[in-house]
């Protein structure tokens, strides 16, 4: 029996996982980057990126859920929403499951990853980039929020993680004029790594965004594909009630948005807010501090 590639995913310095690679579908290098795009027999269609996984065709549901309906059913009435990146198209397929939202701007820093994921993963999408509401942009993010004058009532960060092009969407200055371009009460969310592994990354985003809003916190998903634990989402709003909605009020507005999910619930949703006592831990040391 002949021997299967493996990919190693090299994230995390002296720890990490493997793929079975049946068989490689996509590989493109450049000075800034080495994606590859395989398939597995464990978790179907694989985007790597520099040796960090981005997405699965089996778990990617998870992400995308938590990472859109949290914010726009504890907002209760978003009209208008900002995705940052997201190129693979699944924040998006989420959003437009959202019959009250009028408005989608789409900010996406290469076209080419656009079109490459229709092709790869196309399920990511499902058709949502055919959505007459979605407006999208191909410019760079921290660009984009830095001369944006309209606002939004949701603005989502889809990035990868803080290292090379992706670490300016980490920035004190993009999480500023993420701010500026939030309607009263709205609601920031991104991702933010998983932090057993990656305990700077809470620290930082707390240390760079907590001056800007008045509630700065943290949800929480378990996607099997994001090794070391739960996956942290960072939360930035001035409502600081708006993470604490009562599992009845979140079914309401689940079922009027006739939401079909795999993964997201209400009583998930206000229990992604309970945080383990490192992490609160961390998030309290990092309000001490500023940018």
């Amino acid at each position: 029996m002949q021997n299967k590639a493996l990919y190693y995913e090299t994230l995390h310095q002296g720890y990490g996982q493997y793929f079975e690679v049946e068989n490689i579908l996509f590989e493109q290098r450049t000075e800034q980057w080495h994606l590859s795009i395989f398939e597995t027999q464990a978790l179907g269609k694989v985007m790597a990126l520099n040796g960090a996984i981005q997405t699965t065709e089996r778990d990617e549901f998870i992400y995308h859920e938590m990472l859109t309906h949290v914010p726009l059913l504890a907002h209760g009435s978003a009209k208008r929403v900002l995705i940052i990146g997201g190129g693979d198209g699944g924040i998006l397929r989420e959003v437009v499951k959202h019959s009250s939202v009028e408005a989608i701007t789409m900010v996406e820093i290469d076209a080419a990853v656009v079109e490459m994921c229709k092709s790869y993963f196309p399920a990511h999408s499902n058709g949502a980039y055919d959505d007459p509401r979605l407006n999208l942009v191909i410019n760079d993010g921290l660009e984009y929020v830095r001369t944006a004058t309209e606002k939004f009532d949701v603005i989502i960060s889809d990035c990868t993680d803080p290292v090379g092009p992706g670490e300016v969407l980490f920035s004190s200055e993009f999480y500023e004029h993420c701010k500026r371009l939030l309607n009263d009460n709205g609601i920031f969310v991104a991702q933010n790594g998983v932090p057993f592994l990656q305990q700077d990354e809470i620290s930082n985003t707390v240390r760079r965004m907590h001056s800007y809003v008045n509630d700065c916190t943290f949800y929480q998903a378990a996607v099997p594909t994001y090794i070391g634990g739960c996956m942290t989402f960072v939360w930035a709003t001035d409502d600081v009630d708006a993470k604490q909605l009562p599992v009845a009020e979140i079914t309401t507005r689940f079922k009027r948005a006739g939401l079909v999910t795999r993964y997201y619930t209400p009583a998930l949703h206000q229990a992604s807010f309970a945080l383990p006592a490192y992490v609160q831990q961390l998030v309290a040391s990092a309000l001490t501090i500023t940018k």
